[in-house]
């Protein structure tokens, strides 16, 4: 099966290099020529339009910064979209627009599936994120194998909408969970802790979490870098507010995690790393949170290994 990626970023560059690890036959598309001799440079074929990704391979993953760029690049494959054609939608977007594209090429003949990826870049170079499915069951049974190379959890969520609903709900927790460790670690620092003490204590106690025992080591190490940015963490926050506010949920935090973000982003730029959000605290408070012996960067330290489908709890597997 051939297989066409488009958008070799943060994400999607991992993502790709986990299929040319696994032996698959891969064609790539990017807007940085860079990128794009990279991959080639690891076995991948490089074409110029996603017109032409559609029409040479079977599968085409699509891994975008933005609602916009995915409505691009569909525009323009989607003429080439024929029967049996399949395309995975990888990016963080919108359900809404994910559910008007999804019709799109299944009214060409084509199938199509909503599956963002969650669990931090480093497992996505590892080959070990989870991944989010939403289509039909015959739709999922067709690309599972696909899916287990490129992730380790995968999970049906439903229809086509449904994971990107859930791909945003998972990221406002995340983001909140940040925004609530980079208070927990100023304020310890604060009250004279010791840092390395207090990331311990938050570790082994009911306060810890998956962002707190990966991005607290990059925020202590001071590199602050998870290969996230804050824009794109205002672009999944205010997608999450606004399926709230479609929804009619009075929520009260996400428009707080809303604001702060907003003034990170005019303080420090929308492309700054977002676990620097915390400079915000350090600024205010004087206070520098750094300790020795944190990695610059997260590492997945687990072996890659197969994936597997994720049976929800409470519910018999499909098989």
């Amino acid at each position: 099966m051939k297989i066409g990626f488009v958008g070799l970023g943060n994400v999607g560059g991992k993502l790709c290099g986990s299929l040319l690890r696994n032996g698959n036959d891969v064609s790539v598309l990017d807007l940085n020529p860079a990128l794009v001799a990279e991959f080639v440079a690891k076995g991948a074929t490089a074409v110029s339009t996603p017109a032409e990704l559609m029409d040479r391979c079977d599968v085409v993953i699509t891994c975008l910064p933005s609602p916009a760029a995915c409505k691009a690049v569909l525009t323009d494959m989607l003429p080439t979209v024929t029967p049996g054609k399949i395309w995975l939608e990888m990016s963080t977007t919108d359900h809404a627009a994910m559910m008007e594209h999804a019709k799109m090429v299944q009214e060409r003949g084509g199938l199509a599936v909503d599956c963002p990826v969650s669990g931090g870049c480093h497992r996505a170079d590892t080959g070990n994120i989870s991944i989010f499915a939403g289509c039909d069951r015959g739709t999922f049974e067709t690309v599972l194998p696909i899916l287990k190379t490129l992730g380790r959890r995968v999970l049906h969520t439903g229809d086509v909408g449904t994971a990107s609903i859930l791909k945003v709900v998972t990221n406002y927790l995340a983001t909140a969970n940040l925004v609530s460790v980079c208070e927990a670690l100023v304020t310890s620092k604060a009250a004279g802790m010791d840092m390395n003490v207090a990331y311990e204590a938050i570790k082994i106690s009911s306060g810890t979490s998956f962002v707190h025992e990966t991005e607290s080591q990059v925020i202590l190490n001071g590199s602050r870098d998870i290969s996230f940015t804050m824009d794109l963490v205002a672009k999944d926050i205010g997608l999450f507010q606004s399926i709230a506010d479609a929804a009619n949920v009075p929520l009260e935090i996400s428009p707080l995690l809303n604001q702060i973000f907003k003034d990170g982003q005019e303080r420090y730029g929308p492309r700054e790393l977002s676990p620097n959000i915390i400079r915000r605290l350090e600024d205010a408070t004087g206070l520098d949170i750094r300790a020795p012996g944190f990695p610059p960067e997260m590492i997945d330290d687990e072996p890659e290994e197969q994936g597997y489908e994720v049976v929800p709890q409470g519910k018999a597997a499909v098989l």
